[in-house]
Formats: C-alpha cells, structure tokens, sequence
C-alpha cells in the first residue's frame, strides 16, 4: 500500500493567491484610513437620531469624499501637468474660483447653491431626518475613493435622497447620454490631432500654453461646480442663511487645500496612467473639450447628471483615437488598441460598482423609490 503523502499545513507565500496578499497588504498599509473609517462610521450611527448634528456630519463627509472623488476629473490634469509648482498657488487658484461661482448661485438663486440642480423633482425637499445609511454614502464613497475607483458622486450620495425612481432615471439616462456624447466627441478630436495636427504638439510646450492651461482648467472647474454642488449640498437646507452659507463655502475651501497638498491623493492614478496628459496641451485639450460637453448638459435642462461617467467616456475615447492614430506595425498598434480597450473596461466596471452600490442603497433607504420599483414589476 503506497504510502500516503503528509500534508503541509504550513502556510507559505506561494500557496495564497495574489488577491489574498493584496488584501492583506492593502490593510497593512491602510491601517490609519481605515482607523479613521471605522471611527466616522461610529459617529454616524450615534449622531443620526440627532438631525442638525448629523446634516452637518454628513455634509462635512460629502463635500471631502465627493470633491476628492471628482478631482480626477476637474483638477487632475491641472494637477499633474503643474507638478513644478507649489501647491498652495494652484489652491489659491481653484479655491477662489470656487467662492466666486458659489457666491453667484447663492446670490442669484436666492440661497440655493446648486445652480438650481436640486429644485428637480425628487429632490426638492431637504432632508428633515437622517437614516444611519444616509450618513454612510459618503463613507462608502471615501473608501471606493482610496482604493481609486471612479465612482459617480452623483450617483452615489444624490440617489440615497431621493424619493422618486423617476429622478433616478432621469439621472442615469443623462448620464449615459453623456457617456456616449463624451466618448464619441473624444474619438473625433483626437483623431484628428493624431492624424493631422501631432507635429505641432512636439517638442517643449510654448509659454502660453500654460496661460491657456490655466484658463481652461478654471473654466471647467466653474462648470463642474454648476453640475455637482448639488451633490455636497443635498444634506442642507435648499436656501442656505448667511451663517450656512458661510459654513458651506469654507468647508470646502480649506478641504480643497487638503486635496492639493496631497496632489489628488490615490485616485490621481487614474489620471497618471494615461497617455500624454502630464504634458500641458494634452491637459488644455481635455479639459476644454470636458468643460464644453458640461456646459451643453447644464444649459439643456437641471436634471443632475454624473460628471464621472462623462470624464471616464472622454478618456475611453481619446486613448482609443490615439491609439488608432497610430502609425507602424500592424502588431503595435493592436498593443495600443488592447490598451485602450483595457484601461476604458477597467474605468467602466469601477463605475457600474459605484452605480450598483447606490442603487441597493436608494431601495433599502426610500420607501417611494422601493413601492415604484415593485409596481412595475407588477
């Protein structure tokens, strides 16, 4: 009879998985953020049957979680494509630009400071009370944001506020529109520079590019704070006093100087992983075709909308054009196209996650939004 082989029970390096010490790692080195994460998670669930309390807790939580989501967005490029300067400068800059547009709204539409994104029905009516899972979006949010997902802030901290599945889909439908929009717009522009226009972007970039830079980085920034304000200041009231107003605008402020001291933190990598937009006319480019496309959704109706799937699809469709612009071997320029494929499923999939996360969290929490759900599968 053969012998029987004795098992090893000692656990060694080659027998866990990749993905088993990816965990492991993730929280070793993670240990204080997710300190932090189990410490705000208790806060929450002891200061929500204390409604004033917890409006204030899970607005401090949205604006940091949903601006240092969305920073790949609006100030990554400016970020990475300003890396030579001191931070506190480019602070300054998108800072103060923050004050002035919300200042505008805050005048102009009598206290409200989302540029009239949460009149749309649905969400209209500020939160009276706060359910412990309210409270935790933005806590889901800030994680998802640390392991650099790209997830909808819209998505995620508007959908767990609104009482109507219609709202809901009025969102995701804009949303997608602005996806496809995006990426079919990126596809075209980039083409066409890669085709007829690549000679003249070589070589060290002159000095107005910079100036250029700057203005389009800016103008985007505005336009962005037009789209997803709405998403720091669903926990407030509509209309917000002087002292409020104050509060709100200075919150984020000081949370913005936080972002640009850590230069975008993680999620940066998102950004720093595509072609060319550490160089300043690659970045001018992006930002300039990403706050036209803004700016068309804002003037067409002020139904909220998900600025991340919008971003995801510009950068789909211009490291896809790259890619087909260029030239050589047959066998190269598929390892470009794999590439672009690759990069656009990877941002795709991480923002179905966030999308899927807010929607089981909209039905737990709405009674409206779970009654017209099992209606029309009635």
């Amino acid at each position: 009879m053969a012998k029987k082989q004795a098992i090893d029970q000692n656990i060694n390096q080659e027998k866990l998985s990749k993905k088993t010490y990816s965990i492991f790692d993730f929280t070793k080195s993670e240990r204080p953020f997710l300190i932090i994460t189990c410490i705000l998670i208790s806060i929450a669930g002891l200061i929500t049957p204390y409604t004033y309390a917890a409006m204030w807790f899970g607005f401090a939580l949205a604006a940091y979680s949903a601006i240092a989501n969305d920073s790949i967005q609006t100030i990554g490029t400016f970020i990475i494509s300003n890396q030579a300067r001191k931070w506190y400068w480019l602070w300054l800059f998108i800072g103060l630009i923050w004050v002035g547009t919300i200042t505008y709204s805050w005048f102009v539409f009598n206290g409200d400071v989302t540029f009239q994104l949460l009149t749309t029905p649905g969400l209209e009516k500020a939160p009276e009370e706060f359910v412990f899972l309210q409270l935790a979006a933005p806590i889901v949010l800030l994680i998802m944001t640390r392991m650099r997902w790209p997830v909808s802030t819209t998505f995620l901290l508007l959908n767990v506020f609104t009482y109507k599945a219609g709202t809901i889909v009025s969102v995701m439908t804009k949303s997608f529109i602005g996806y496809i929009l995006a990426f079919g717009l990126a596809v075209i522009v980039w083409f066409a520079l890669e085709r007829f226009v690549k000679n003249y972007l070589k070589g060290e970039a002159r000095p107005y590019w910079m100036v250029l830079q700057w203005i389009t980085s800016g103008t985007l920034w505005a336009v962005w704070i037009m789209q997803d304000a709405a998403n720091i200041a669903v926990f407030l009231p509509r209309q917000l006093d002087v002292y409020e107003f104050v509060a709100y605008t200075g919150f984020v402020f000081l949370g913005l100087g936080l972002i640009f001291y850590l230069k975008g933190d993680k999620i940066q990598d998102i950004i720093n992983e595509k072609t060319n937009v550490a160089d300043v006319r690659a970045a001018t480019l992006v930002d300039l075709v990403y706050a036209a496309i803004l700016f068309y959704f804002k003037l067409y109706n002020n139904v909220p909308m998900s600025t991340t799937w919008v971003f995801i699809g510009l950068l789909a469709g211009r490291e896809l054009a790259i890619a087909l612009g260029k030239h050589g071997k047959a066998k190269k320029r598929n390892a470009w196209l794999v590439r672009a494929f690759r990069l656009a499923r990877k941002d795709m999939f991480k923002a179905l996650a966030g999308l899927i996360v807010s929607l089981i969290l909209a039905i737990v929490i709405n009674e409206g939004v779970r009654k017209e759900i099992f209606d029309l599968f009635r």
